[in-house]
């Protein structure tokens, strides 16, 4: 079998691709990227050679970034936070069957794991932005309004065990704290604020400990052996 390119990977076996960042958060401008996501099914043959198929792909287009099908569910089962909300961005560019078998999978990957993986990933994005006011004087004030849009992102998981990228009608006090209009300091107390707000929503969640890693598993061995007998 002659390998595709990373090139034909993307553009012949994407199973799903949608819209992320700013535009899927309900929180784009005029000088918002457009930062495309995706999965691709690496066909089956490819992975009896020594040399495996890649696990992610950067373009072909800007912005735009592509995981192979098992990595991507790895990632989701591990509470990933960008895999989760690639899972759940409103704005789908492209799916086909297989896709929409994994888009019906979105409940089996959320678990109560995801206290833990979007809380460390927040803490490790704040003491960025806490180094920043130390050696600038300010903070990279687009990563503190996502990380804020992040926290009460998963709060809001945590509490409904369903997971809700879009900020409704937080956009306008987010984009406030990415125009610099907010004071670090309130900023800091917000993002304390959600922290606990998470920590208390995890003890009651209706989310399970873990994820349905069976049924997950179930449907990447059925897939892998329709493709190598496709």
């Amino acid at each position: 079998m002659i390998a595709p390119t990373d090139e034909d990977l993307v553009r012949h076996h994407t199973v799903y691709s949608c819209v992320m960042g700013s535009r899927a958060f309900g929180l784009a401008t005029e000088t918002s990227d457009t930062d495309r996501r995706g999965v691709f099914l690496a066909p089956t043959p490819l992975f009896w050679r020594f040399e495996k198929p890649p696990t992610h792909i950067e373009g072909p287009a800007e912005e735009q970034f592509s995981w192979e099908l098992e990595r991507f569910c790895e990632l989701a089962l591990r509470a990933n936070p960008n895999v989760l909300e690639c899972l759940h961005s409103p704005l789908v560019d492209h799916v086909d069957t297989t896709g929409r078998e994994l888009l019906s999978l979105r409940g089996a990957f959320l678990s109560r794991r995801a206290h833990d993986s979007f809380v460390r990933y927040a803490l490790a994005q704040r003491r960025k932005l806490e180094a920043d006011v130390r050696q600038h004087g300010a903070p990279r004030w687009k990563h503190a309004m996502h990380l804020l849009r992040l926290l009460t992102s998963c709060r809001e998981l945590l509490r409904t065990g369903e997971l809700t990228i879009e900020v409704g009608e937080a956009r306008e006090d987010l984009l406030a704290v990415k125009r610099g209009e907010v004071p670090w300091p309130e900023v800091e107390r917000r993002m304390s604020r959600l922290a606990a707000g998470n920590d208390e929503a995890a003890t009651a969640s209706p989310l399970p400990a873990e994820p349905d890693r069976a049924r997950v598993e179930d449907f990447l061995i059925r897939t892998r052996r329709a493709s190598a007998s496709g």
